[in-house]
């Protein structure tokens, strides 16, 4: 976004649900030529089962699903009715040499079991049986070729049914004297990482700030850590491509007595490109009393602690054009001056001063109240479903990630307690590092590694496939995936609880049909227990280069939270016109059940959002149409003058939005009118609330807001036109 200087100023429903299905992982042999192992001997065993898909013959009630017996948590469990005999299975998705078998028992064990074999899930054959099981934890040692592996309980030790916290296995996959990849390992040569005794680290970050300050297309990619301690007289600034982030498991274990700062004299006082950019789980005591936050999209600030103020303007008051806190803490007034919009998420705030034209409020204690359009507030009292950002912190000197929980109906922070979720070892994930190929990080997945990408950028010549459940995903410092030849960058399985977060996906010069798919084409799964979540995973096309993409981000799985999330088609950089980063959509939703909170996509060449899926929801909307369009007929949608900001299609029966604004700024082709900002049918179950449309400085018009609803916006006075509910 680049807002011209025109702007001064300071229940659930089922319907619509696909049925279920069971998937299925298709067995996958990976050849790892590129892939040069820190160890040439047999590798040592890997936990195959974990996230894999896992059956039963019963579950004693919706609370204990088999899949808790292969989660990777200690806390919850698989139990079974309380009968004999009942059995769970697993499938490894690859045939494997299975060499060990932990069972984690709940109090209502097995004395009586069997641990039994198949490649085909028809022809078994007993590894391991017993009838005098102690319970507890039992590790066995076996030894077979299996793709499924079946426990059979045949004898209980008390009344109730056979209950497993987890049930683990071992082995190795494809070629057995192969490689394994290794997991864990340093986090490159990209992150660097402070303690309170680190000397000049004022210095360091100036060196990196100075680096990265007008970077906005450059390589540089930087991931600041801080461990947990009191850090004094810090005045951390954060240019392009940089994360700062606190490695304890609250924000306030890692207390910095200064700022970090965002400001924007790199452009003059203008904070509409400052993108690209993050700050995480630290605890602030602003030395003037306020911190500056003066950015626009891509730019989160998370799981903070502010004790005192944030001013989100630049310094004089210039423009700026929106962004997103979520799961913070101020203690003082929130000053968003300049800016034009802003989404605040699940956090708490001592006050809000003002708003622009749309500020947008879900579980925020402190938030203003509703009052849209005068003053310009959209609040929500929670948010409906919702769960926290992955992130790395330290326990003691162990590296682990922290996997929140998700909640429901939440309001607040997520760490004003004790932090509820799941810590994974670093040694439970591939520490990608520049260089590694797209299939040396598939095979990483298949092993059962999750995935952690340090900053840098990544060129991948084959899709990155994630059809592992529950596989954490995260990037730090913005680490970047380019797809080439065409390809598209990540595809999700339909499967639970894939976590994709922190990731910047930047188009190839060859056109991708779609660079981000979260689930197949036809998904069906009920992933309502265990959504995949999308978080801080930003689209660029063109800006850095010349990039296509027909689509950008498609949603087909069902039940999934996109959390902030800025799909972009440039408007400027290098690489950009009507033609040359060619995308037409930004993103198209098929998937039911789906919600997105801090929606960001702009600049299309024609639908900036499509969606199809049943029962979506939207919890605020930030868009511009694209500038570059040559004429009128360019954007003409048959009868339909331009193509809309966000369309629901008419099949769709219910569906919901708050706090969603478009703009328009045709400043190639002044004359050309929208004919309305948003589309959908008229519906009982589509609603709208809280809709604006604005056209800056009079390049370009709407003639509605949503369908025939709503007034043009007026001349060259850039005043919103909106609609308070629809219909």
């Amino acid at each position: 976004m680049y807002a011209p200087p025109v702007l001064r100023r300071p229940a659930r429903s089922s319907t619509g649900r696909r049925g279920g299905v069971l998937a299925v992982v298709a067995g996958l042999v990976i050849s790892l030529l590129a892939f040069v192992p820190a160890t040439p001997a047999s590798a040592a065993p890997s936990l195959l089962s974990q996230g894999r898909t896992v059956t039963s013959s019963s579950e004693e009630n919706a609370g204990t699903p088999a899949a808790s017996a292969v989660d990777g948590n200690d806390g919850s469990r698989w139990s079974s009715a309380f009968s004999d005999p009942q059995w769970i299975k697993v499938d490894l998705g690859a045939s494997a040499s299975v060499s060990q078998i932990v069972l984690k028992w709940e109090a209502a064990y097995a004395t009586g079991y069997r641990i039994e074999f198949s490649t085909d899930d028809s022809t078994w054959t007993t590894a391991y049986s017993t009838t005098g099981g102690p319970g507890g934890t039992e590790t066995l040692n076996v030894s077979g070729t299996a793709r499924y592996v079946r426990l059979t309980g045949t004898a209980r030790a008390t009344p109730y049914g056979y209950s497993l916290w987890e049930f683990q296995v071992f082995g190795t996959t494809g070629d057995q004297g192969g490689p394994q990849i290794p997991g864990g390992g340093d986090l490159g040569p990209n992150v660097l990482v402070f303690d309170p005794s680190t000397p000049g680290i004022q210095a360091k970050v100036d060196e990196i700030f100075k680096q990265q300050e007008s970077a906005q297309f450059g390589n540089g990619r930087y991931a600041l850590l801080f461990k947990p301690g009191t850090y004094n007289n810090i005045n951390a600034q954060l240019g392009f491509y940089t994360s700062i982030a606190g490695l304890g498991l609250k924000p306030d274990d890692t207390t910095f007595n200064g700022d970090v700062t965002v400001d924007a004299g790199w452009f003059n006082g203008n904070a509409t490109q400052n993108f690209w950019r993050s700050a995480e789980n630290l605890a602030l005591n602003p030395v003037n009393g306020t911190d500056r936050w003066a950015v626009s999209q891509a730019a989160p600030f998370r799981r903070m602690h502010v004790k005192g103020g944030l001013n989100l303007a630049p310094d004089g008051y210039g423009w700026a054009s929106g962004g997103y806190i979520a799961d913070s803490k101020i203690d003082g007034q929130v000053g968003p001056y300049s800016q034009q919009q802003w989404y605040t998420r699940d956090s708490s705030v001592g006050g809000w001063t003002n708003g622009v034209w749309n500020m947008t409020f879900s579980g925020v204690e402190g938030a203003p109240a509703q009052s849209f359009p005068d003053p310009p507030y959209t609040t929500l009292d929670t948010t409906p479903v919702s769960r926290e950002k992955p992130f790395l912190y330290l326990d003691g000197s162990e590296y682990k990630v922290f996997v929140p929980a998700k909640r429901t109906n939440a309001r607040g922070v997520s760490w004003a307690g004790t932090p509820q979720g799941e810590s994974i070892p670093l040694s439970q994930f591939y520490v990608v590092k520049p260089g590694a190929t797209a299939q040396t990080i598939n095979a990483a997945v298949q092993q059962g590694l999750h995935l952690l990408f340090t900053p840098g950028v990544y060129h991948v010549d084959q899709t990155i496939d994630i059809d592992r459940a529950n596989t954490v995903v995260l990037g730090l410092g913005l680490a970047t995936i380019i797809p080439d030849n065409g390809v598209t960058a990540i595809k999700v399985g339909d499967v639970d609880g894939v976590k994709l977060a922190g990731l910047l996906i930047d188009a190839g010069p060859q056109n991708s049909s779609v660079l981000l798919q979260v689930g197949p084409d036809g998904a069906s799964a009920d992933h309502s227990a265990n959504p995949t979540t999308v978080q801080d995973v930003f689209v660029r096309i063109g800006g850095a280069g010349a990039g296509k993409a027909t689509t950008s981000m498609v949603i087909n799985n069902d039940d999934t939270i996109v959390d902030h999330t800025w799909i972009w088609r440039a408007d400027h950089g290098d690489g950009v016109g009507w033609e040359t980063n060619r995308a037409d959509y930004g993103i198209r939703v098929d998937g039911d059940d789906v919600l997105a909170t801090g929606l960001f996509v702009e600049h299309f060449n024609k639908y900036d959002v499509q969606w199809n899926g049943e029962n979506g929801r939207t919890i605020f909307f930030q868009n511009e149409k694209a500038y570059d369009a040559p004429n009128q007929a360019a954007v003409q949608n048959g009868t339909i003058k331009g193509y809309a900001a966000y369309k629901v299609a008419d099949s769709v029966d219910n569906h919901e939005g708050w706090g969603l604004g478009s703009y328009c700024y045709f400043n190639v082709d002044p004359t050309i009118r929208q004919d309305h900002g948003f589309e959908a049918p008229v519906k009982p179950g589509v609603k709208f609330h809280d809709l604006l449309v604005v056209s800056l400085g009079g390049q370009g018009q709407y003639e509605h807001v949503i369908n025939s609803t709503g007034s043009p916006t007026s001349g060259t006075s850039t005043v919103p036109s909106t609609v308070v509910s629809f219909p």
